[in-house]
């Protein structure tokens, strides 16, 4: 059998604050997600989620337990660009253009500069930006510069996606259309997606698993199946299955309360 894309085991984190008194911020996380699944992470504020992604990211170290992708360590996987990494804020280059902006980290890599012209052109076509490739991230809608962000990304052509929370900071017509995109990106490709979000309706909507998290320290109370199929349009937010799930999501998010 393969590694899973994730695997996640017996995990805590503690940061160490002043005066000897230490924050736990994860407590005692199994967890496993599949190839080619979209896994959304909630719970309340403060209790972990984005701290989960990065764990798994390599960008802060667990104080205990076992964190794999792709059957390597967290640290090796990032030496081996397993994943794309996407946050909240687009955190794009003003002074770079919409297609240096995504040419970056390919740059960096030392990549043929014909490889990286070909791979530029081929995720501006995926996130369907190719109009704006020699615009500035100013010029851009906040929606827009995510699809940078999200295309920039791509550019490692990685089969796993960590995304913390990257439509948050949007209007909610604008979220509903990347949710959409989205969705066509991950059915298309058959890319693995661990997506952290605040949003029940959301979550529903992308998963084929929501993952339930207590308050700090965040633990895992429940794993939701999502049952929904895709591919998922705006009509599948009517639908009755949809309410069931969000009431199921939502109670046990209110259970982990108690």
């Amino acid at each position: 059998m393969p590694p899973p894309a994730v695997r996640l085991e017996n995990v805590s984190k503690v940061f160490a604050g002043d005066r000897q008194q230490d924050t736990p911020a994860l407590e005692d996380i199994d967890l496993m997600v599949p190839f080619q699944s979209f896994v959304s992470l909630i719970g309340p504020s403060g209790c972990g989620k984005s701290t989960l992604l990065r764990l798994i990211g390599d960008l802060v170290p667990p104080s205990a337990g076992t964190v794999e992708v792709k059957g390597k360590s967290a640290r090796q996987a990032r030496l081996d660009r397993e994943y794309g990494m996407v946050f909240q804020d687009a955190t794009l280059y003003e002074w770079r253009t919409v297609g240096r902006n995504i040419q970056l980290p390919l740059e960096v890599m030392g990549m043929d500069r014909g490889q990286q012209r070909e791979i530029v052109q081929e995720v501006l076509a995926t996130v369907d930006l190719t109009a704006f490739e020699h615009h500035y991230p100013w010029q851009l809608s906040g929606g827009m510069q995510q699809r940078v962000s999200i295309a920039r990304a791509l550019a490692y052509q990685p089969d796993l996606l960590l995304m913390d929370e990257p439509f948050g900071a949007l209007d909610e017509m604008t979220r509903e259309r990347l949710n959409l995109e989205l969705l066509q990106l991950y059915t298309e490709t058959g890319i693995t997606v661990l997506f952290v979000t605040h949003s029940i309706m959301e979550a529903v909507f992308l998963s084929t698993h929501v993952v339930v998290m207590s308050p700090r320290p965040g633990r895992i109370t429940e794993i939701v199946p999502i049952d929904l199929p895709y591919p998922r349009t705006a009509a599948t937010r009517e639908s009755v299955e949809f309410f069931r799930l969000t009431t199921q999501v939502r109670e046990a998010l209110h259970a982990g309360h108690r």
